[in-house]
């Protein structure tokens, strides 16, 4: 029993003190977010943001889309087998249209993302960790939050909401697909029963939800390279740790958003 309560008070704290690293790196990249912004800031770090949006993002556009076209055609015929038979399939575009919205767009995006970006991230800095490469950045007077997390997060936070709202868009076209071809619903009038179903509180929930995990995402995969300790075996280590506790996270903060805005909105 002994053995027991001592694994689980220090898996409590160990977690604790992940979470208190993960806070402390995010109000440090805040700070040093500054020098990243366009105009304001150093003109290499904006150049490298945008680098960075191009990675997170454009080259990230293909494979979120086809997640999101079939979840999409997935969605709308899952629903409409059940709808069909209380003769209610119209509902299918509220169904994907919301659906996608609030919640599918961001979480598919995240998951696409946390595998790809987050694994990225953890990497190579995972990588100027063994080769030594964030010292010698300490010895030449630039700080590596400020030259490394800073341009990560801020791509991030621009990439991940556009890519979600690229998803939403997918998922709702895969669904009009599905409703052309079993009802032959033109995709015009499609459209605009999608755009009456959808009010800006289900935009809103959406974009919230994909700034919150592109904070997780990026957080977590730059910490987990700064955490690497060993050779290359800890590089790989972490890599797979970046996407396993990010997904994690990410699936738990939707849960939460999802929780709040429910009452929210049922009140």
């Amino acid at each position: 029993m002994a053995n027991v309560l001592e694994i689980v008070g220090r898996e409590t704290l160990n977690q604790l003190d992940y979470v208190g690293s993960l806070n402390i790196q995010l109000w440090a990249t805040l700070r040093g977010m500054l020098k990243a912004l366009p105009l304001v800031g150093n003109r290499h770090r904006w150049h490298a943001a945008v680098h960075q949006m191009l990675e997170i993002g454009v080259d990230a556009l293909p494979m979120v889309a086809l997640l999101a076209t079939c979840s999409g055609f997935i969605l709308a015929m899952q629903g409409a087998s059940e709808l069909r038979r209380f003769g209610a399939l119209h509902y299918v575009i509220d169904l994907v249209a919301v659906g996608f919205t609030r919640e599918l767009g961001p979480l598919l995006t995240a998951i696409a993302v946390s595998g790809r970006s987050g694994s990225a991230f953890a990497a190579e800095i995972g990588t100027m960790r063994v080769t030594e490469e964030l010292d010698a950045l300490k010895i030449m007077a630039f700080e590596p939050v400020e030259f490394i997390l800073a341009p990560k997060y801020l791509a991030a936070l621009v990439a991940v909401p556009c890519l979600s709202t690229m998803a939403g868009l997918f998922g709702i076209l895969a669904g009009g697909l599905f409703m052309f071809f079993s009802t032959h619903l033109g995709l015009l009038l499609y459209f605009r029963y999608v755009l009456s179903s959808i009010v800006l509180r289900d935009v809103l929930a959406g974009m919230i939800k994909s700034v919150a995990f592109a904070t997780i995402i990026a957080h977590v995969g730059c910490l987990e390279g700064l955490r690497v300790r060993g050779g290359p075996e800890a590089v790989g280590r972490s890599t797979t740790s970046a996407v396993v506790r990010s997904t994690f996270l990410v699936i738990a903060a939707d849960a939460i958003f999802t929780t709040i805005f429910y009452f929210v909105g049922k009140n």
